[in-house]
């Protein structure tokens, strides 16, 4: 009687089972309506301790406790981002696989990885479909920011499709290209379906009768793109205020890249980033369909390239302060927001200094000594010596401008420094190991682990609900 009770029981439990799982549907995963990513162009892992540090101790505090705004976003991942044929990437082929998913090579936007740099034919062959491009096509508006020109590698990713990210204005095609239907970065973006493109870059959309460098003297691709879509040309922080909600809004702010924040005058007519990342959300969150919006932080890179740390760490301050706004101004339950580099430079935090030293100062190390080579030998306060006997700064460069030639001299301090690097390059290099990802919002869970650069792409069109 028991055995006959039980083998029933077992029955009934192997035929009902399938059908409660079948009624028992997983609970749908929350969809983003609109997605911001965030690139710091070259925001390496030691740009963000130094930027962090800088940010406190800018408020008067010691700075290693402090947390810039996108470090408090409960999702991060560790991201590759080796070109196919480069170890160390470049933004171009880093920003591309980003937009568009697909790996590709170092100097080519939106092209694939098959098509050889600078080659016009190659790239018309393999150009890859962007997410800017995608979005469009399924009603959601597009909005790109930054403070570099609009047509740099970065920016141009989210539109351009070309075999060479040097190729922004007509001019630089070279001739025995040109003819073949490749078109420059400033003509794509003007051909581009776009809400709002914010930046600069000006010299490359006009001929030389208005300051411009493209070939014909009376090329005005601003006015062509406004009679076109109804836009609204801005050139200055006033006018982008003033223009229309309803319109679409080009703005290029000077004739090359935005002034570094540590040159800006008082009576600046540049919006700052914080100011055109307002802007950008103010205008593309009243489509009801959602939009994707782009926003680089695009001159801490080229301050390392320069060598002057303090540059960049102000500039990624300022990064984070737009990050900051934009979690103030948009919902958190309808508004994935990504923060990330495309690469990393060969920037080093260094020297046992004590627990709030200047950052941008000369190694201190704590009272009774450090470590190394001096350790408990010098009075408290005194800098520590290299073996040269010079003092040295906490942040310096594997490369770059400020390679010492002769004798070392004692280094530069303070925001307006050029750090001391070691081997001597024109411009310091780009560093090739892994960057963060920091997420939040519908889909941010996906950012873990350690990923490859193009996943970001999938992390968002899965959130946008585009992909299973």
């Amino acid at each position: 009687m028991t055995r006959t009770f039980l083998a029933a029981l077992l029955l009934a439990s192997t035929v009902a089972t399938p059908a409660l799982a079948r009624d028992r549907k997983p609970p749908a995963e929350p969809r983003a309506k609109n997605v911001i990513l965030f690139i710091g162009d070259g925001m390496g892992i030691a740009t963000i301790t130094a930027a962090r540090i800088y940010d406190g101790q800018k408020r008067g505090e010691t700075g290693e406790e402090n947390q810039l705004s996108f470090e408090k976003f409960p999702n991060v991942a560790l991201v590759k981002t080796y070109n196919t044929n480069a170890q160390v990437p470049d933004s171009a082929g880093t920003a591309s696989a980003i937009n568009t998913g697909v790996k590709t090579r170092i100097g080519v936007i939106g092209i694939g990885p098959e098509a050889t740099r600078g080659v016009c034919s190659e790239a018309l062959a393999h150009q890859l479909p962007t997410l800017g491009e995608e979005a469009k096509a399924r009603g959601l508006s597009v909005g790109i920011v930054t403070t570099t020109r609009i047509t740099h590698a970065t920016p141009a990713a989210v539109y351009a499709h070309i075999a060479d990210r040097d190729w922004e204005s007509d001019t630089n095609i070279p001739a025995e290209q040109r003819g073949q239907g490749c078109k420059d970065i400033a003509q794509q973006l003007v051909d581009a379906k776009f809400d709002l493109a914010l930046g600069g870059g000006t010299a490359m959309f006009y001929g030389k009768n208005l300051g411009g460098r493209r070939a014909d003297p009376a090329a005005d691709l601003p006015a062509a793109w406004a009679a076109r879509t109804g836009g609204v040309v801005v050139k200055d922080a006033a006018g982008l205020a003033a223009a229309p909600m309803g319109k679409p809004v080009l703005g290029l702010f000077n004739p090359s890249h935005l002034n570094y924040m540590v040159d800006r005058k008082p009576d600046t007519t540049e919006p700052t980033l914080t100011d055109m990342t307002a802007q950008a959300i103010a205008r593309l969150k009243g489509d009801k369909d959602g939009y994707y919006l782009m926003v680089e932080g695009g001159r801490i890179d080229h301050a390392h390239h320069e060598g002057r740390a303090g540059y960049a760490l102000e500039e990624a301050v300022e990064f984070a302060k737009a990050v900051q706004y934009a979690v103030d101004h948009t919902d958190p339950k309808e508004t994935l927001i990504l923060v990330t580099a495309d690469h990393s430079h060969v920037f080093t935090i260094a020297g046992y200094p004590v627990r709030g030293n200047d950052i941008l100062g000369l190694v201190v190390p704590p009272p009774g000594g450090g470590d190394g080579d001096h350790a408990g030998a010098l009075k408290d306060g005194d800098p520590t010596p290299a073996l040269d006997g010079k003092p040295y700064t906490t942040l310096g460069y594997a490369n770059g401008p400020g390679a010492v030639k002769g004798e070392r001299p004692v280094p530069q301090t303070g925001l307006k420094a050029q750090q001391q690097s070691l081997v001597p390059t024109g411009a310091e290099t780009h560093g090739g190991e892994d960057v963060a990802l920091f997420a939040t919002g519908p889909g941010a869970p996906r950012a873990h682990g350690v990923i490859e650069q193009n996943v970001i792409f999938s992390i968002m069109r899965k959130a946008l609900g585009w992909e299973k």
